[in-house]
């Protein structure tokens, strides 16, 4: 049986600088409004499967075309996926985003495959979101979500948020 395609939505950059990178990439792509923007923490954080210290962070969603871009500035030190590719201050692509039905079981065949799971973790909402270390064959780690009425609805509310936007208020805040 052949399984249903697992389809990349996010590309999500490291910043130094949540508020100057907003600008940057508005100035260079002319994309807007940055969705977000306030500190968020996540929790139940395991770190190459041994319990850890939260990841502090400030992120936005912004949409360009059909590709939703992620923007994260880390806020903490401790070990995590993100710090595995850059230390706080350095910026570059970190991660393409997938969602999937069937969480558990695509989490461990990406293990399978030789992507060990880099850091999962609980977000404020109760899902359990990975990352996957794809670099050896990728050269970036993979978000994995679960299916999440909430996930798509920050989606839903980043593309709506472009539609139509006056250029005004670069960074605005989830509704």
């Amino acid at each position: 049986m052949t399984r249903a395609p697992l389809h990349f939505v996010q590309n999500c950059y490291v910043v130094a600088d949540l508020d100057a990178a907003c600008r940057r990439f508005h100035d260079l792509y002319g994309i807007g409004p940055f969705v977000g923007g306030s500190e968020g923490v996540l929790n139940e954080h395991f770190y190459r499967g041994e319990p850890a210290a939260p990841i502090r962070l400030r992120g936005v969603f912004v949409q360009s075309g059909d590709l939703n871009i992620e923007l994260v500035e880390l806020l903490s030190d401790a070990p995590s996926a993100f710090h595995d590719m850059f230390a706080r201050g350095e910026e570059g692509f970190h991660h393409a985003a997938i969602f999937s039905d069937e969480y558990e079981k695509d989490r461990d065949s990406f293990v399978s495959a030789g992507m060990p799971v880099a850091s999962e973790f609980t977000t404020p909402f109760g899902a359990k979101i990975c990352y996957l270390d794809a670099r050896e064959t990728l050269g970036h780690m993979i978000e994995l979500y679960p299916e999440s009425a909430i996930i798509r609805d920050m989606y839903q509310q980043t593309r709506t948020a472009s539609q139509g936007w006056n250029g005004r208020e670069l960074l605005v805040p989830w509704q």
